[in-house]
């Protein structure tokens, strides 16, 4: 078995959680119940706005536009941007992996919130290189991203290990022949991580 050089984080539900009920309840209050954040994605295009086929204004336009009583656009950023909080174990991690070995940022994500996590968590400062979906014209689980991932980073397939909280998106890493941990819990995949020979947890 290769030794592990490479660590490629997904971001949302990884590094951060998401805390929707600003959001929902925004959305209640102008007369819109939606059922939960993955009825309001579906809505809007989300997998094409983080392919970066609209870009974060017309997802405001979009959010807006699912209410009966519009919001204000002003709260509907402010809503939007406010969706995470922080797994402070996993950023930590990630912090103290870069240098024992490349570590990298593999995400589907668009301009808004690839912008606001920058500002909030420094993430362009956590890793040694990031790929935001919304730059790329790809979202996971295409094989097209991990291949353009690959490219971008000189990843080593057998030496890289992929982390993503989504079965989807491990499963596509590792029909692409990369080693791959679904996130569930901290302790999980810390356990995971070290069944891989990964120590410095």
């Amino acid at each position: 078995m290769k030794p592990i050089k490479n660590l490629v984080f997904d971001i949302g539900q990884v590094l951060v959680r998401l805390r929707p009920q600003p959001l929902l309840s925004l959305f209640a209050a102008h007369g819109y119940v939606p059922q939960d954040l993955p009825d309001v994605v579906t809505r809007v295009g989300l997998h094409e706005y983080e392919a970066g086929r609209f870009d974060g204004e017309e997802l405001l336009s979009r959010l807006i536009a699912l209410a009966p009583q519009p919001p204000p656009r002003a709260a509907v950023r402010a809503a939007w941007l406010d969706l995470f909080e922080p797994i402070e174990a996993m950023l930590e991690f990630a912090r103290r992996a870069r240098g024992p070995y490349r570590t990298f940022l593999l995400s589907n994500v668009g301009d808004l919130h690839w912008l606001e996590l920058n500002r909030v968590y420094g993430l362009h400062t956590l890793t040694d290189a990031s790929l935001p979906s919304y730059t790329t014209g790809f979202v996971k689980p295409q094989l097209e991203i991990y291949a353009l991932a690959e490219r971008r980073f000189a990843l080593e397939p057998a030496a890289t290990v992929f982390i993503d909280d989504r079965a989807d998106n491990v499963a596509a890493a590792q029909a692409c022949g990369w080693r791959a941990v679904q996130h569930h819990d901290v302790a999980g995949t810390f356990a995971a991580l070290r069944a891989l020979g990964i120590d410095n947890l």
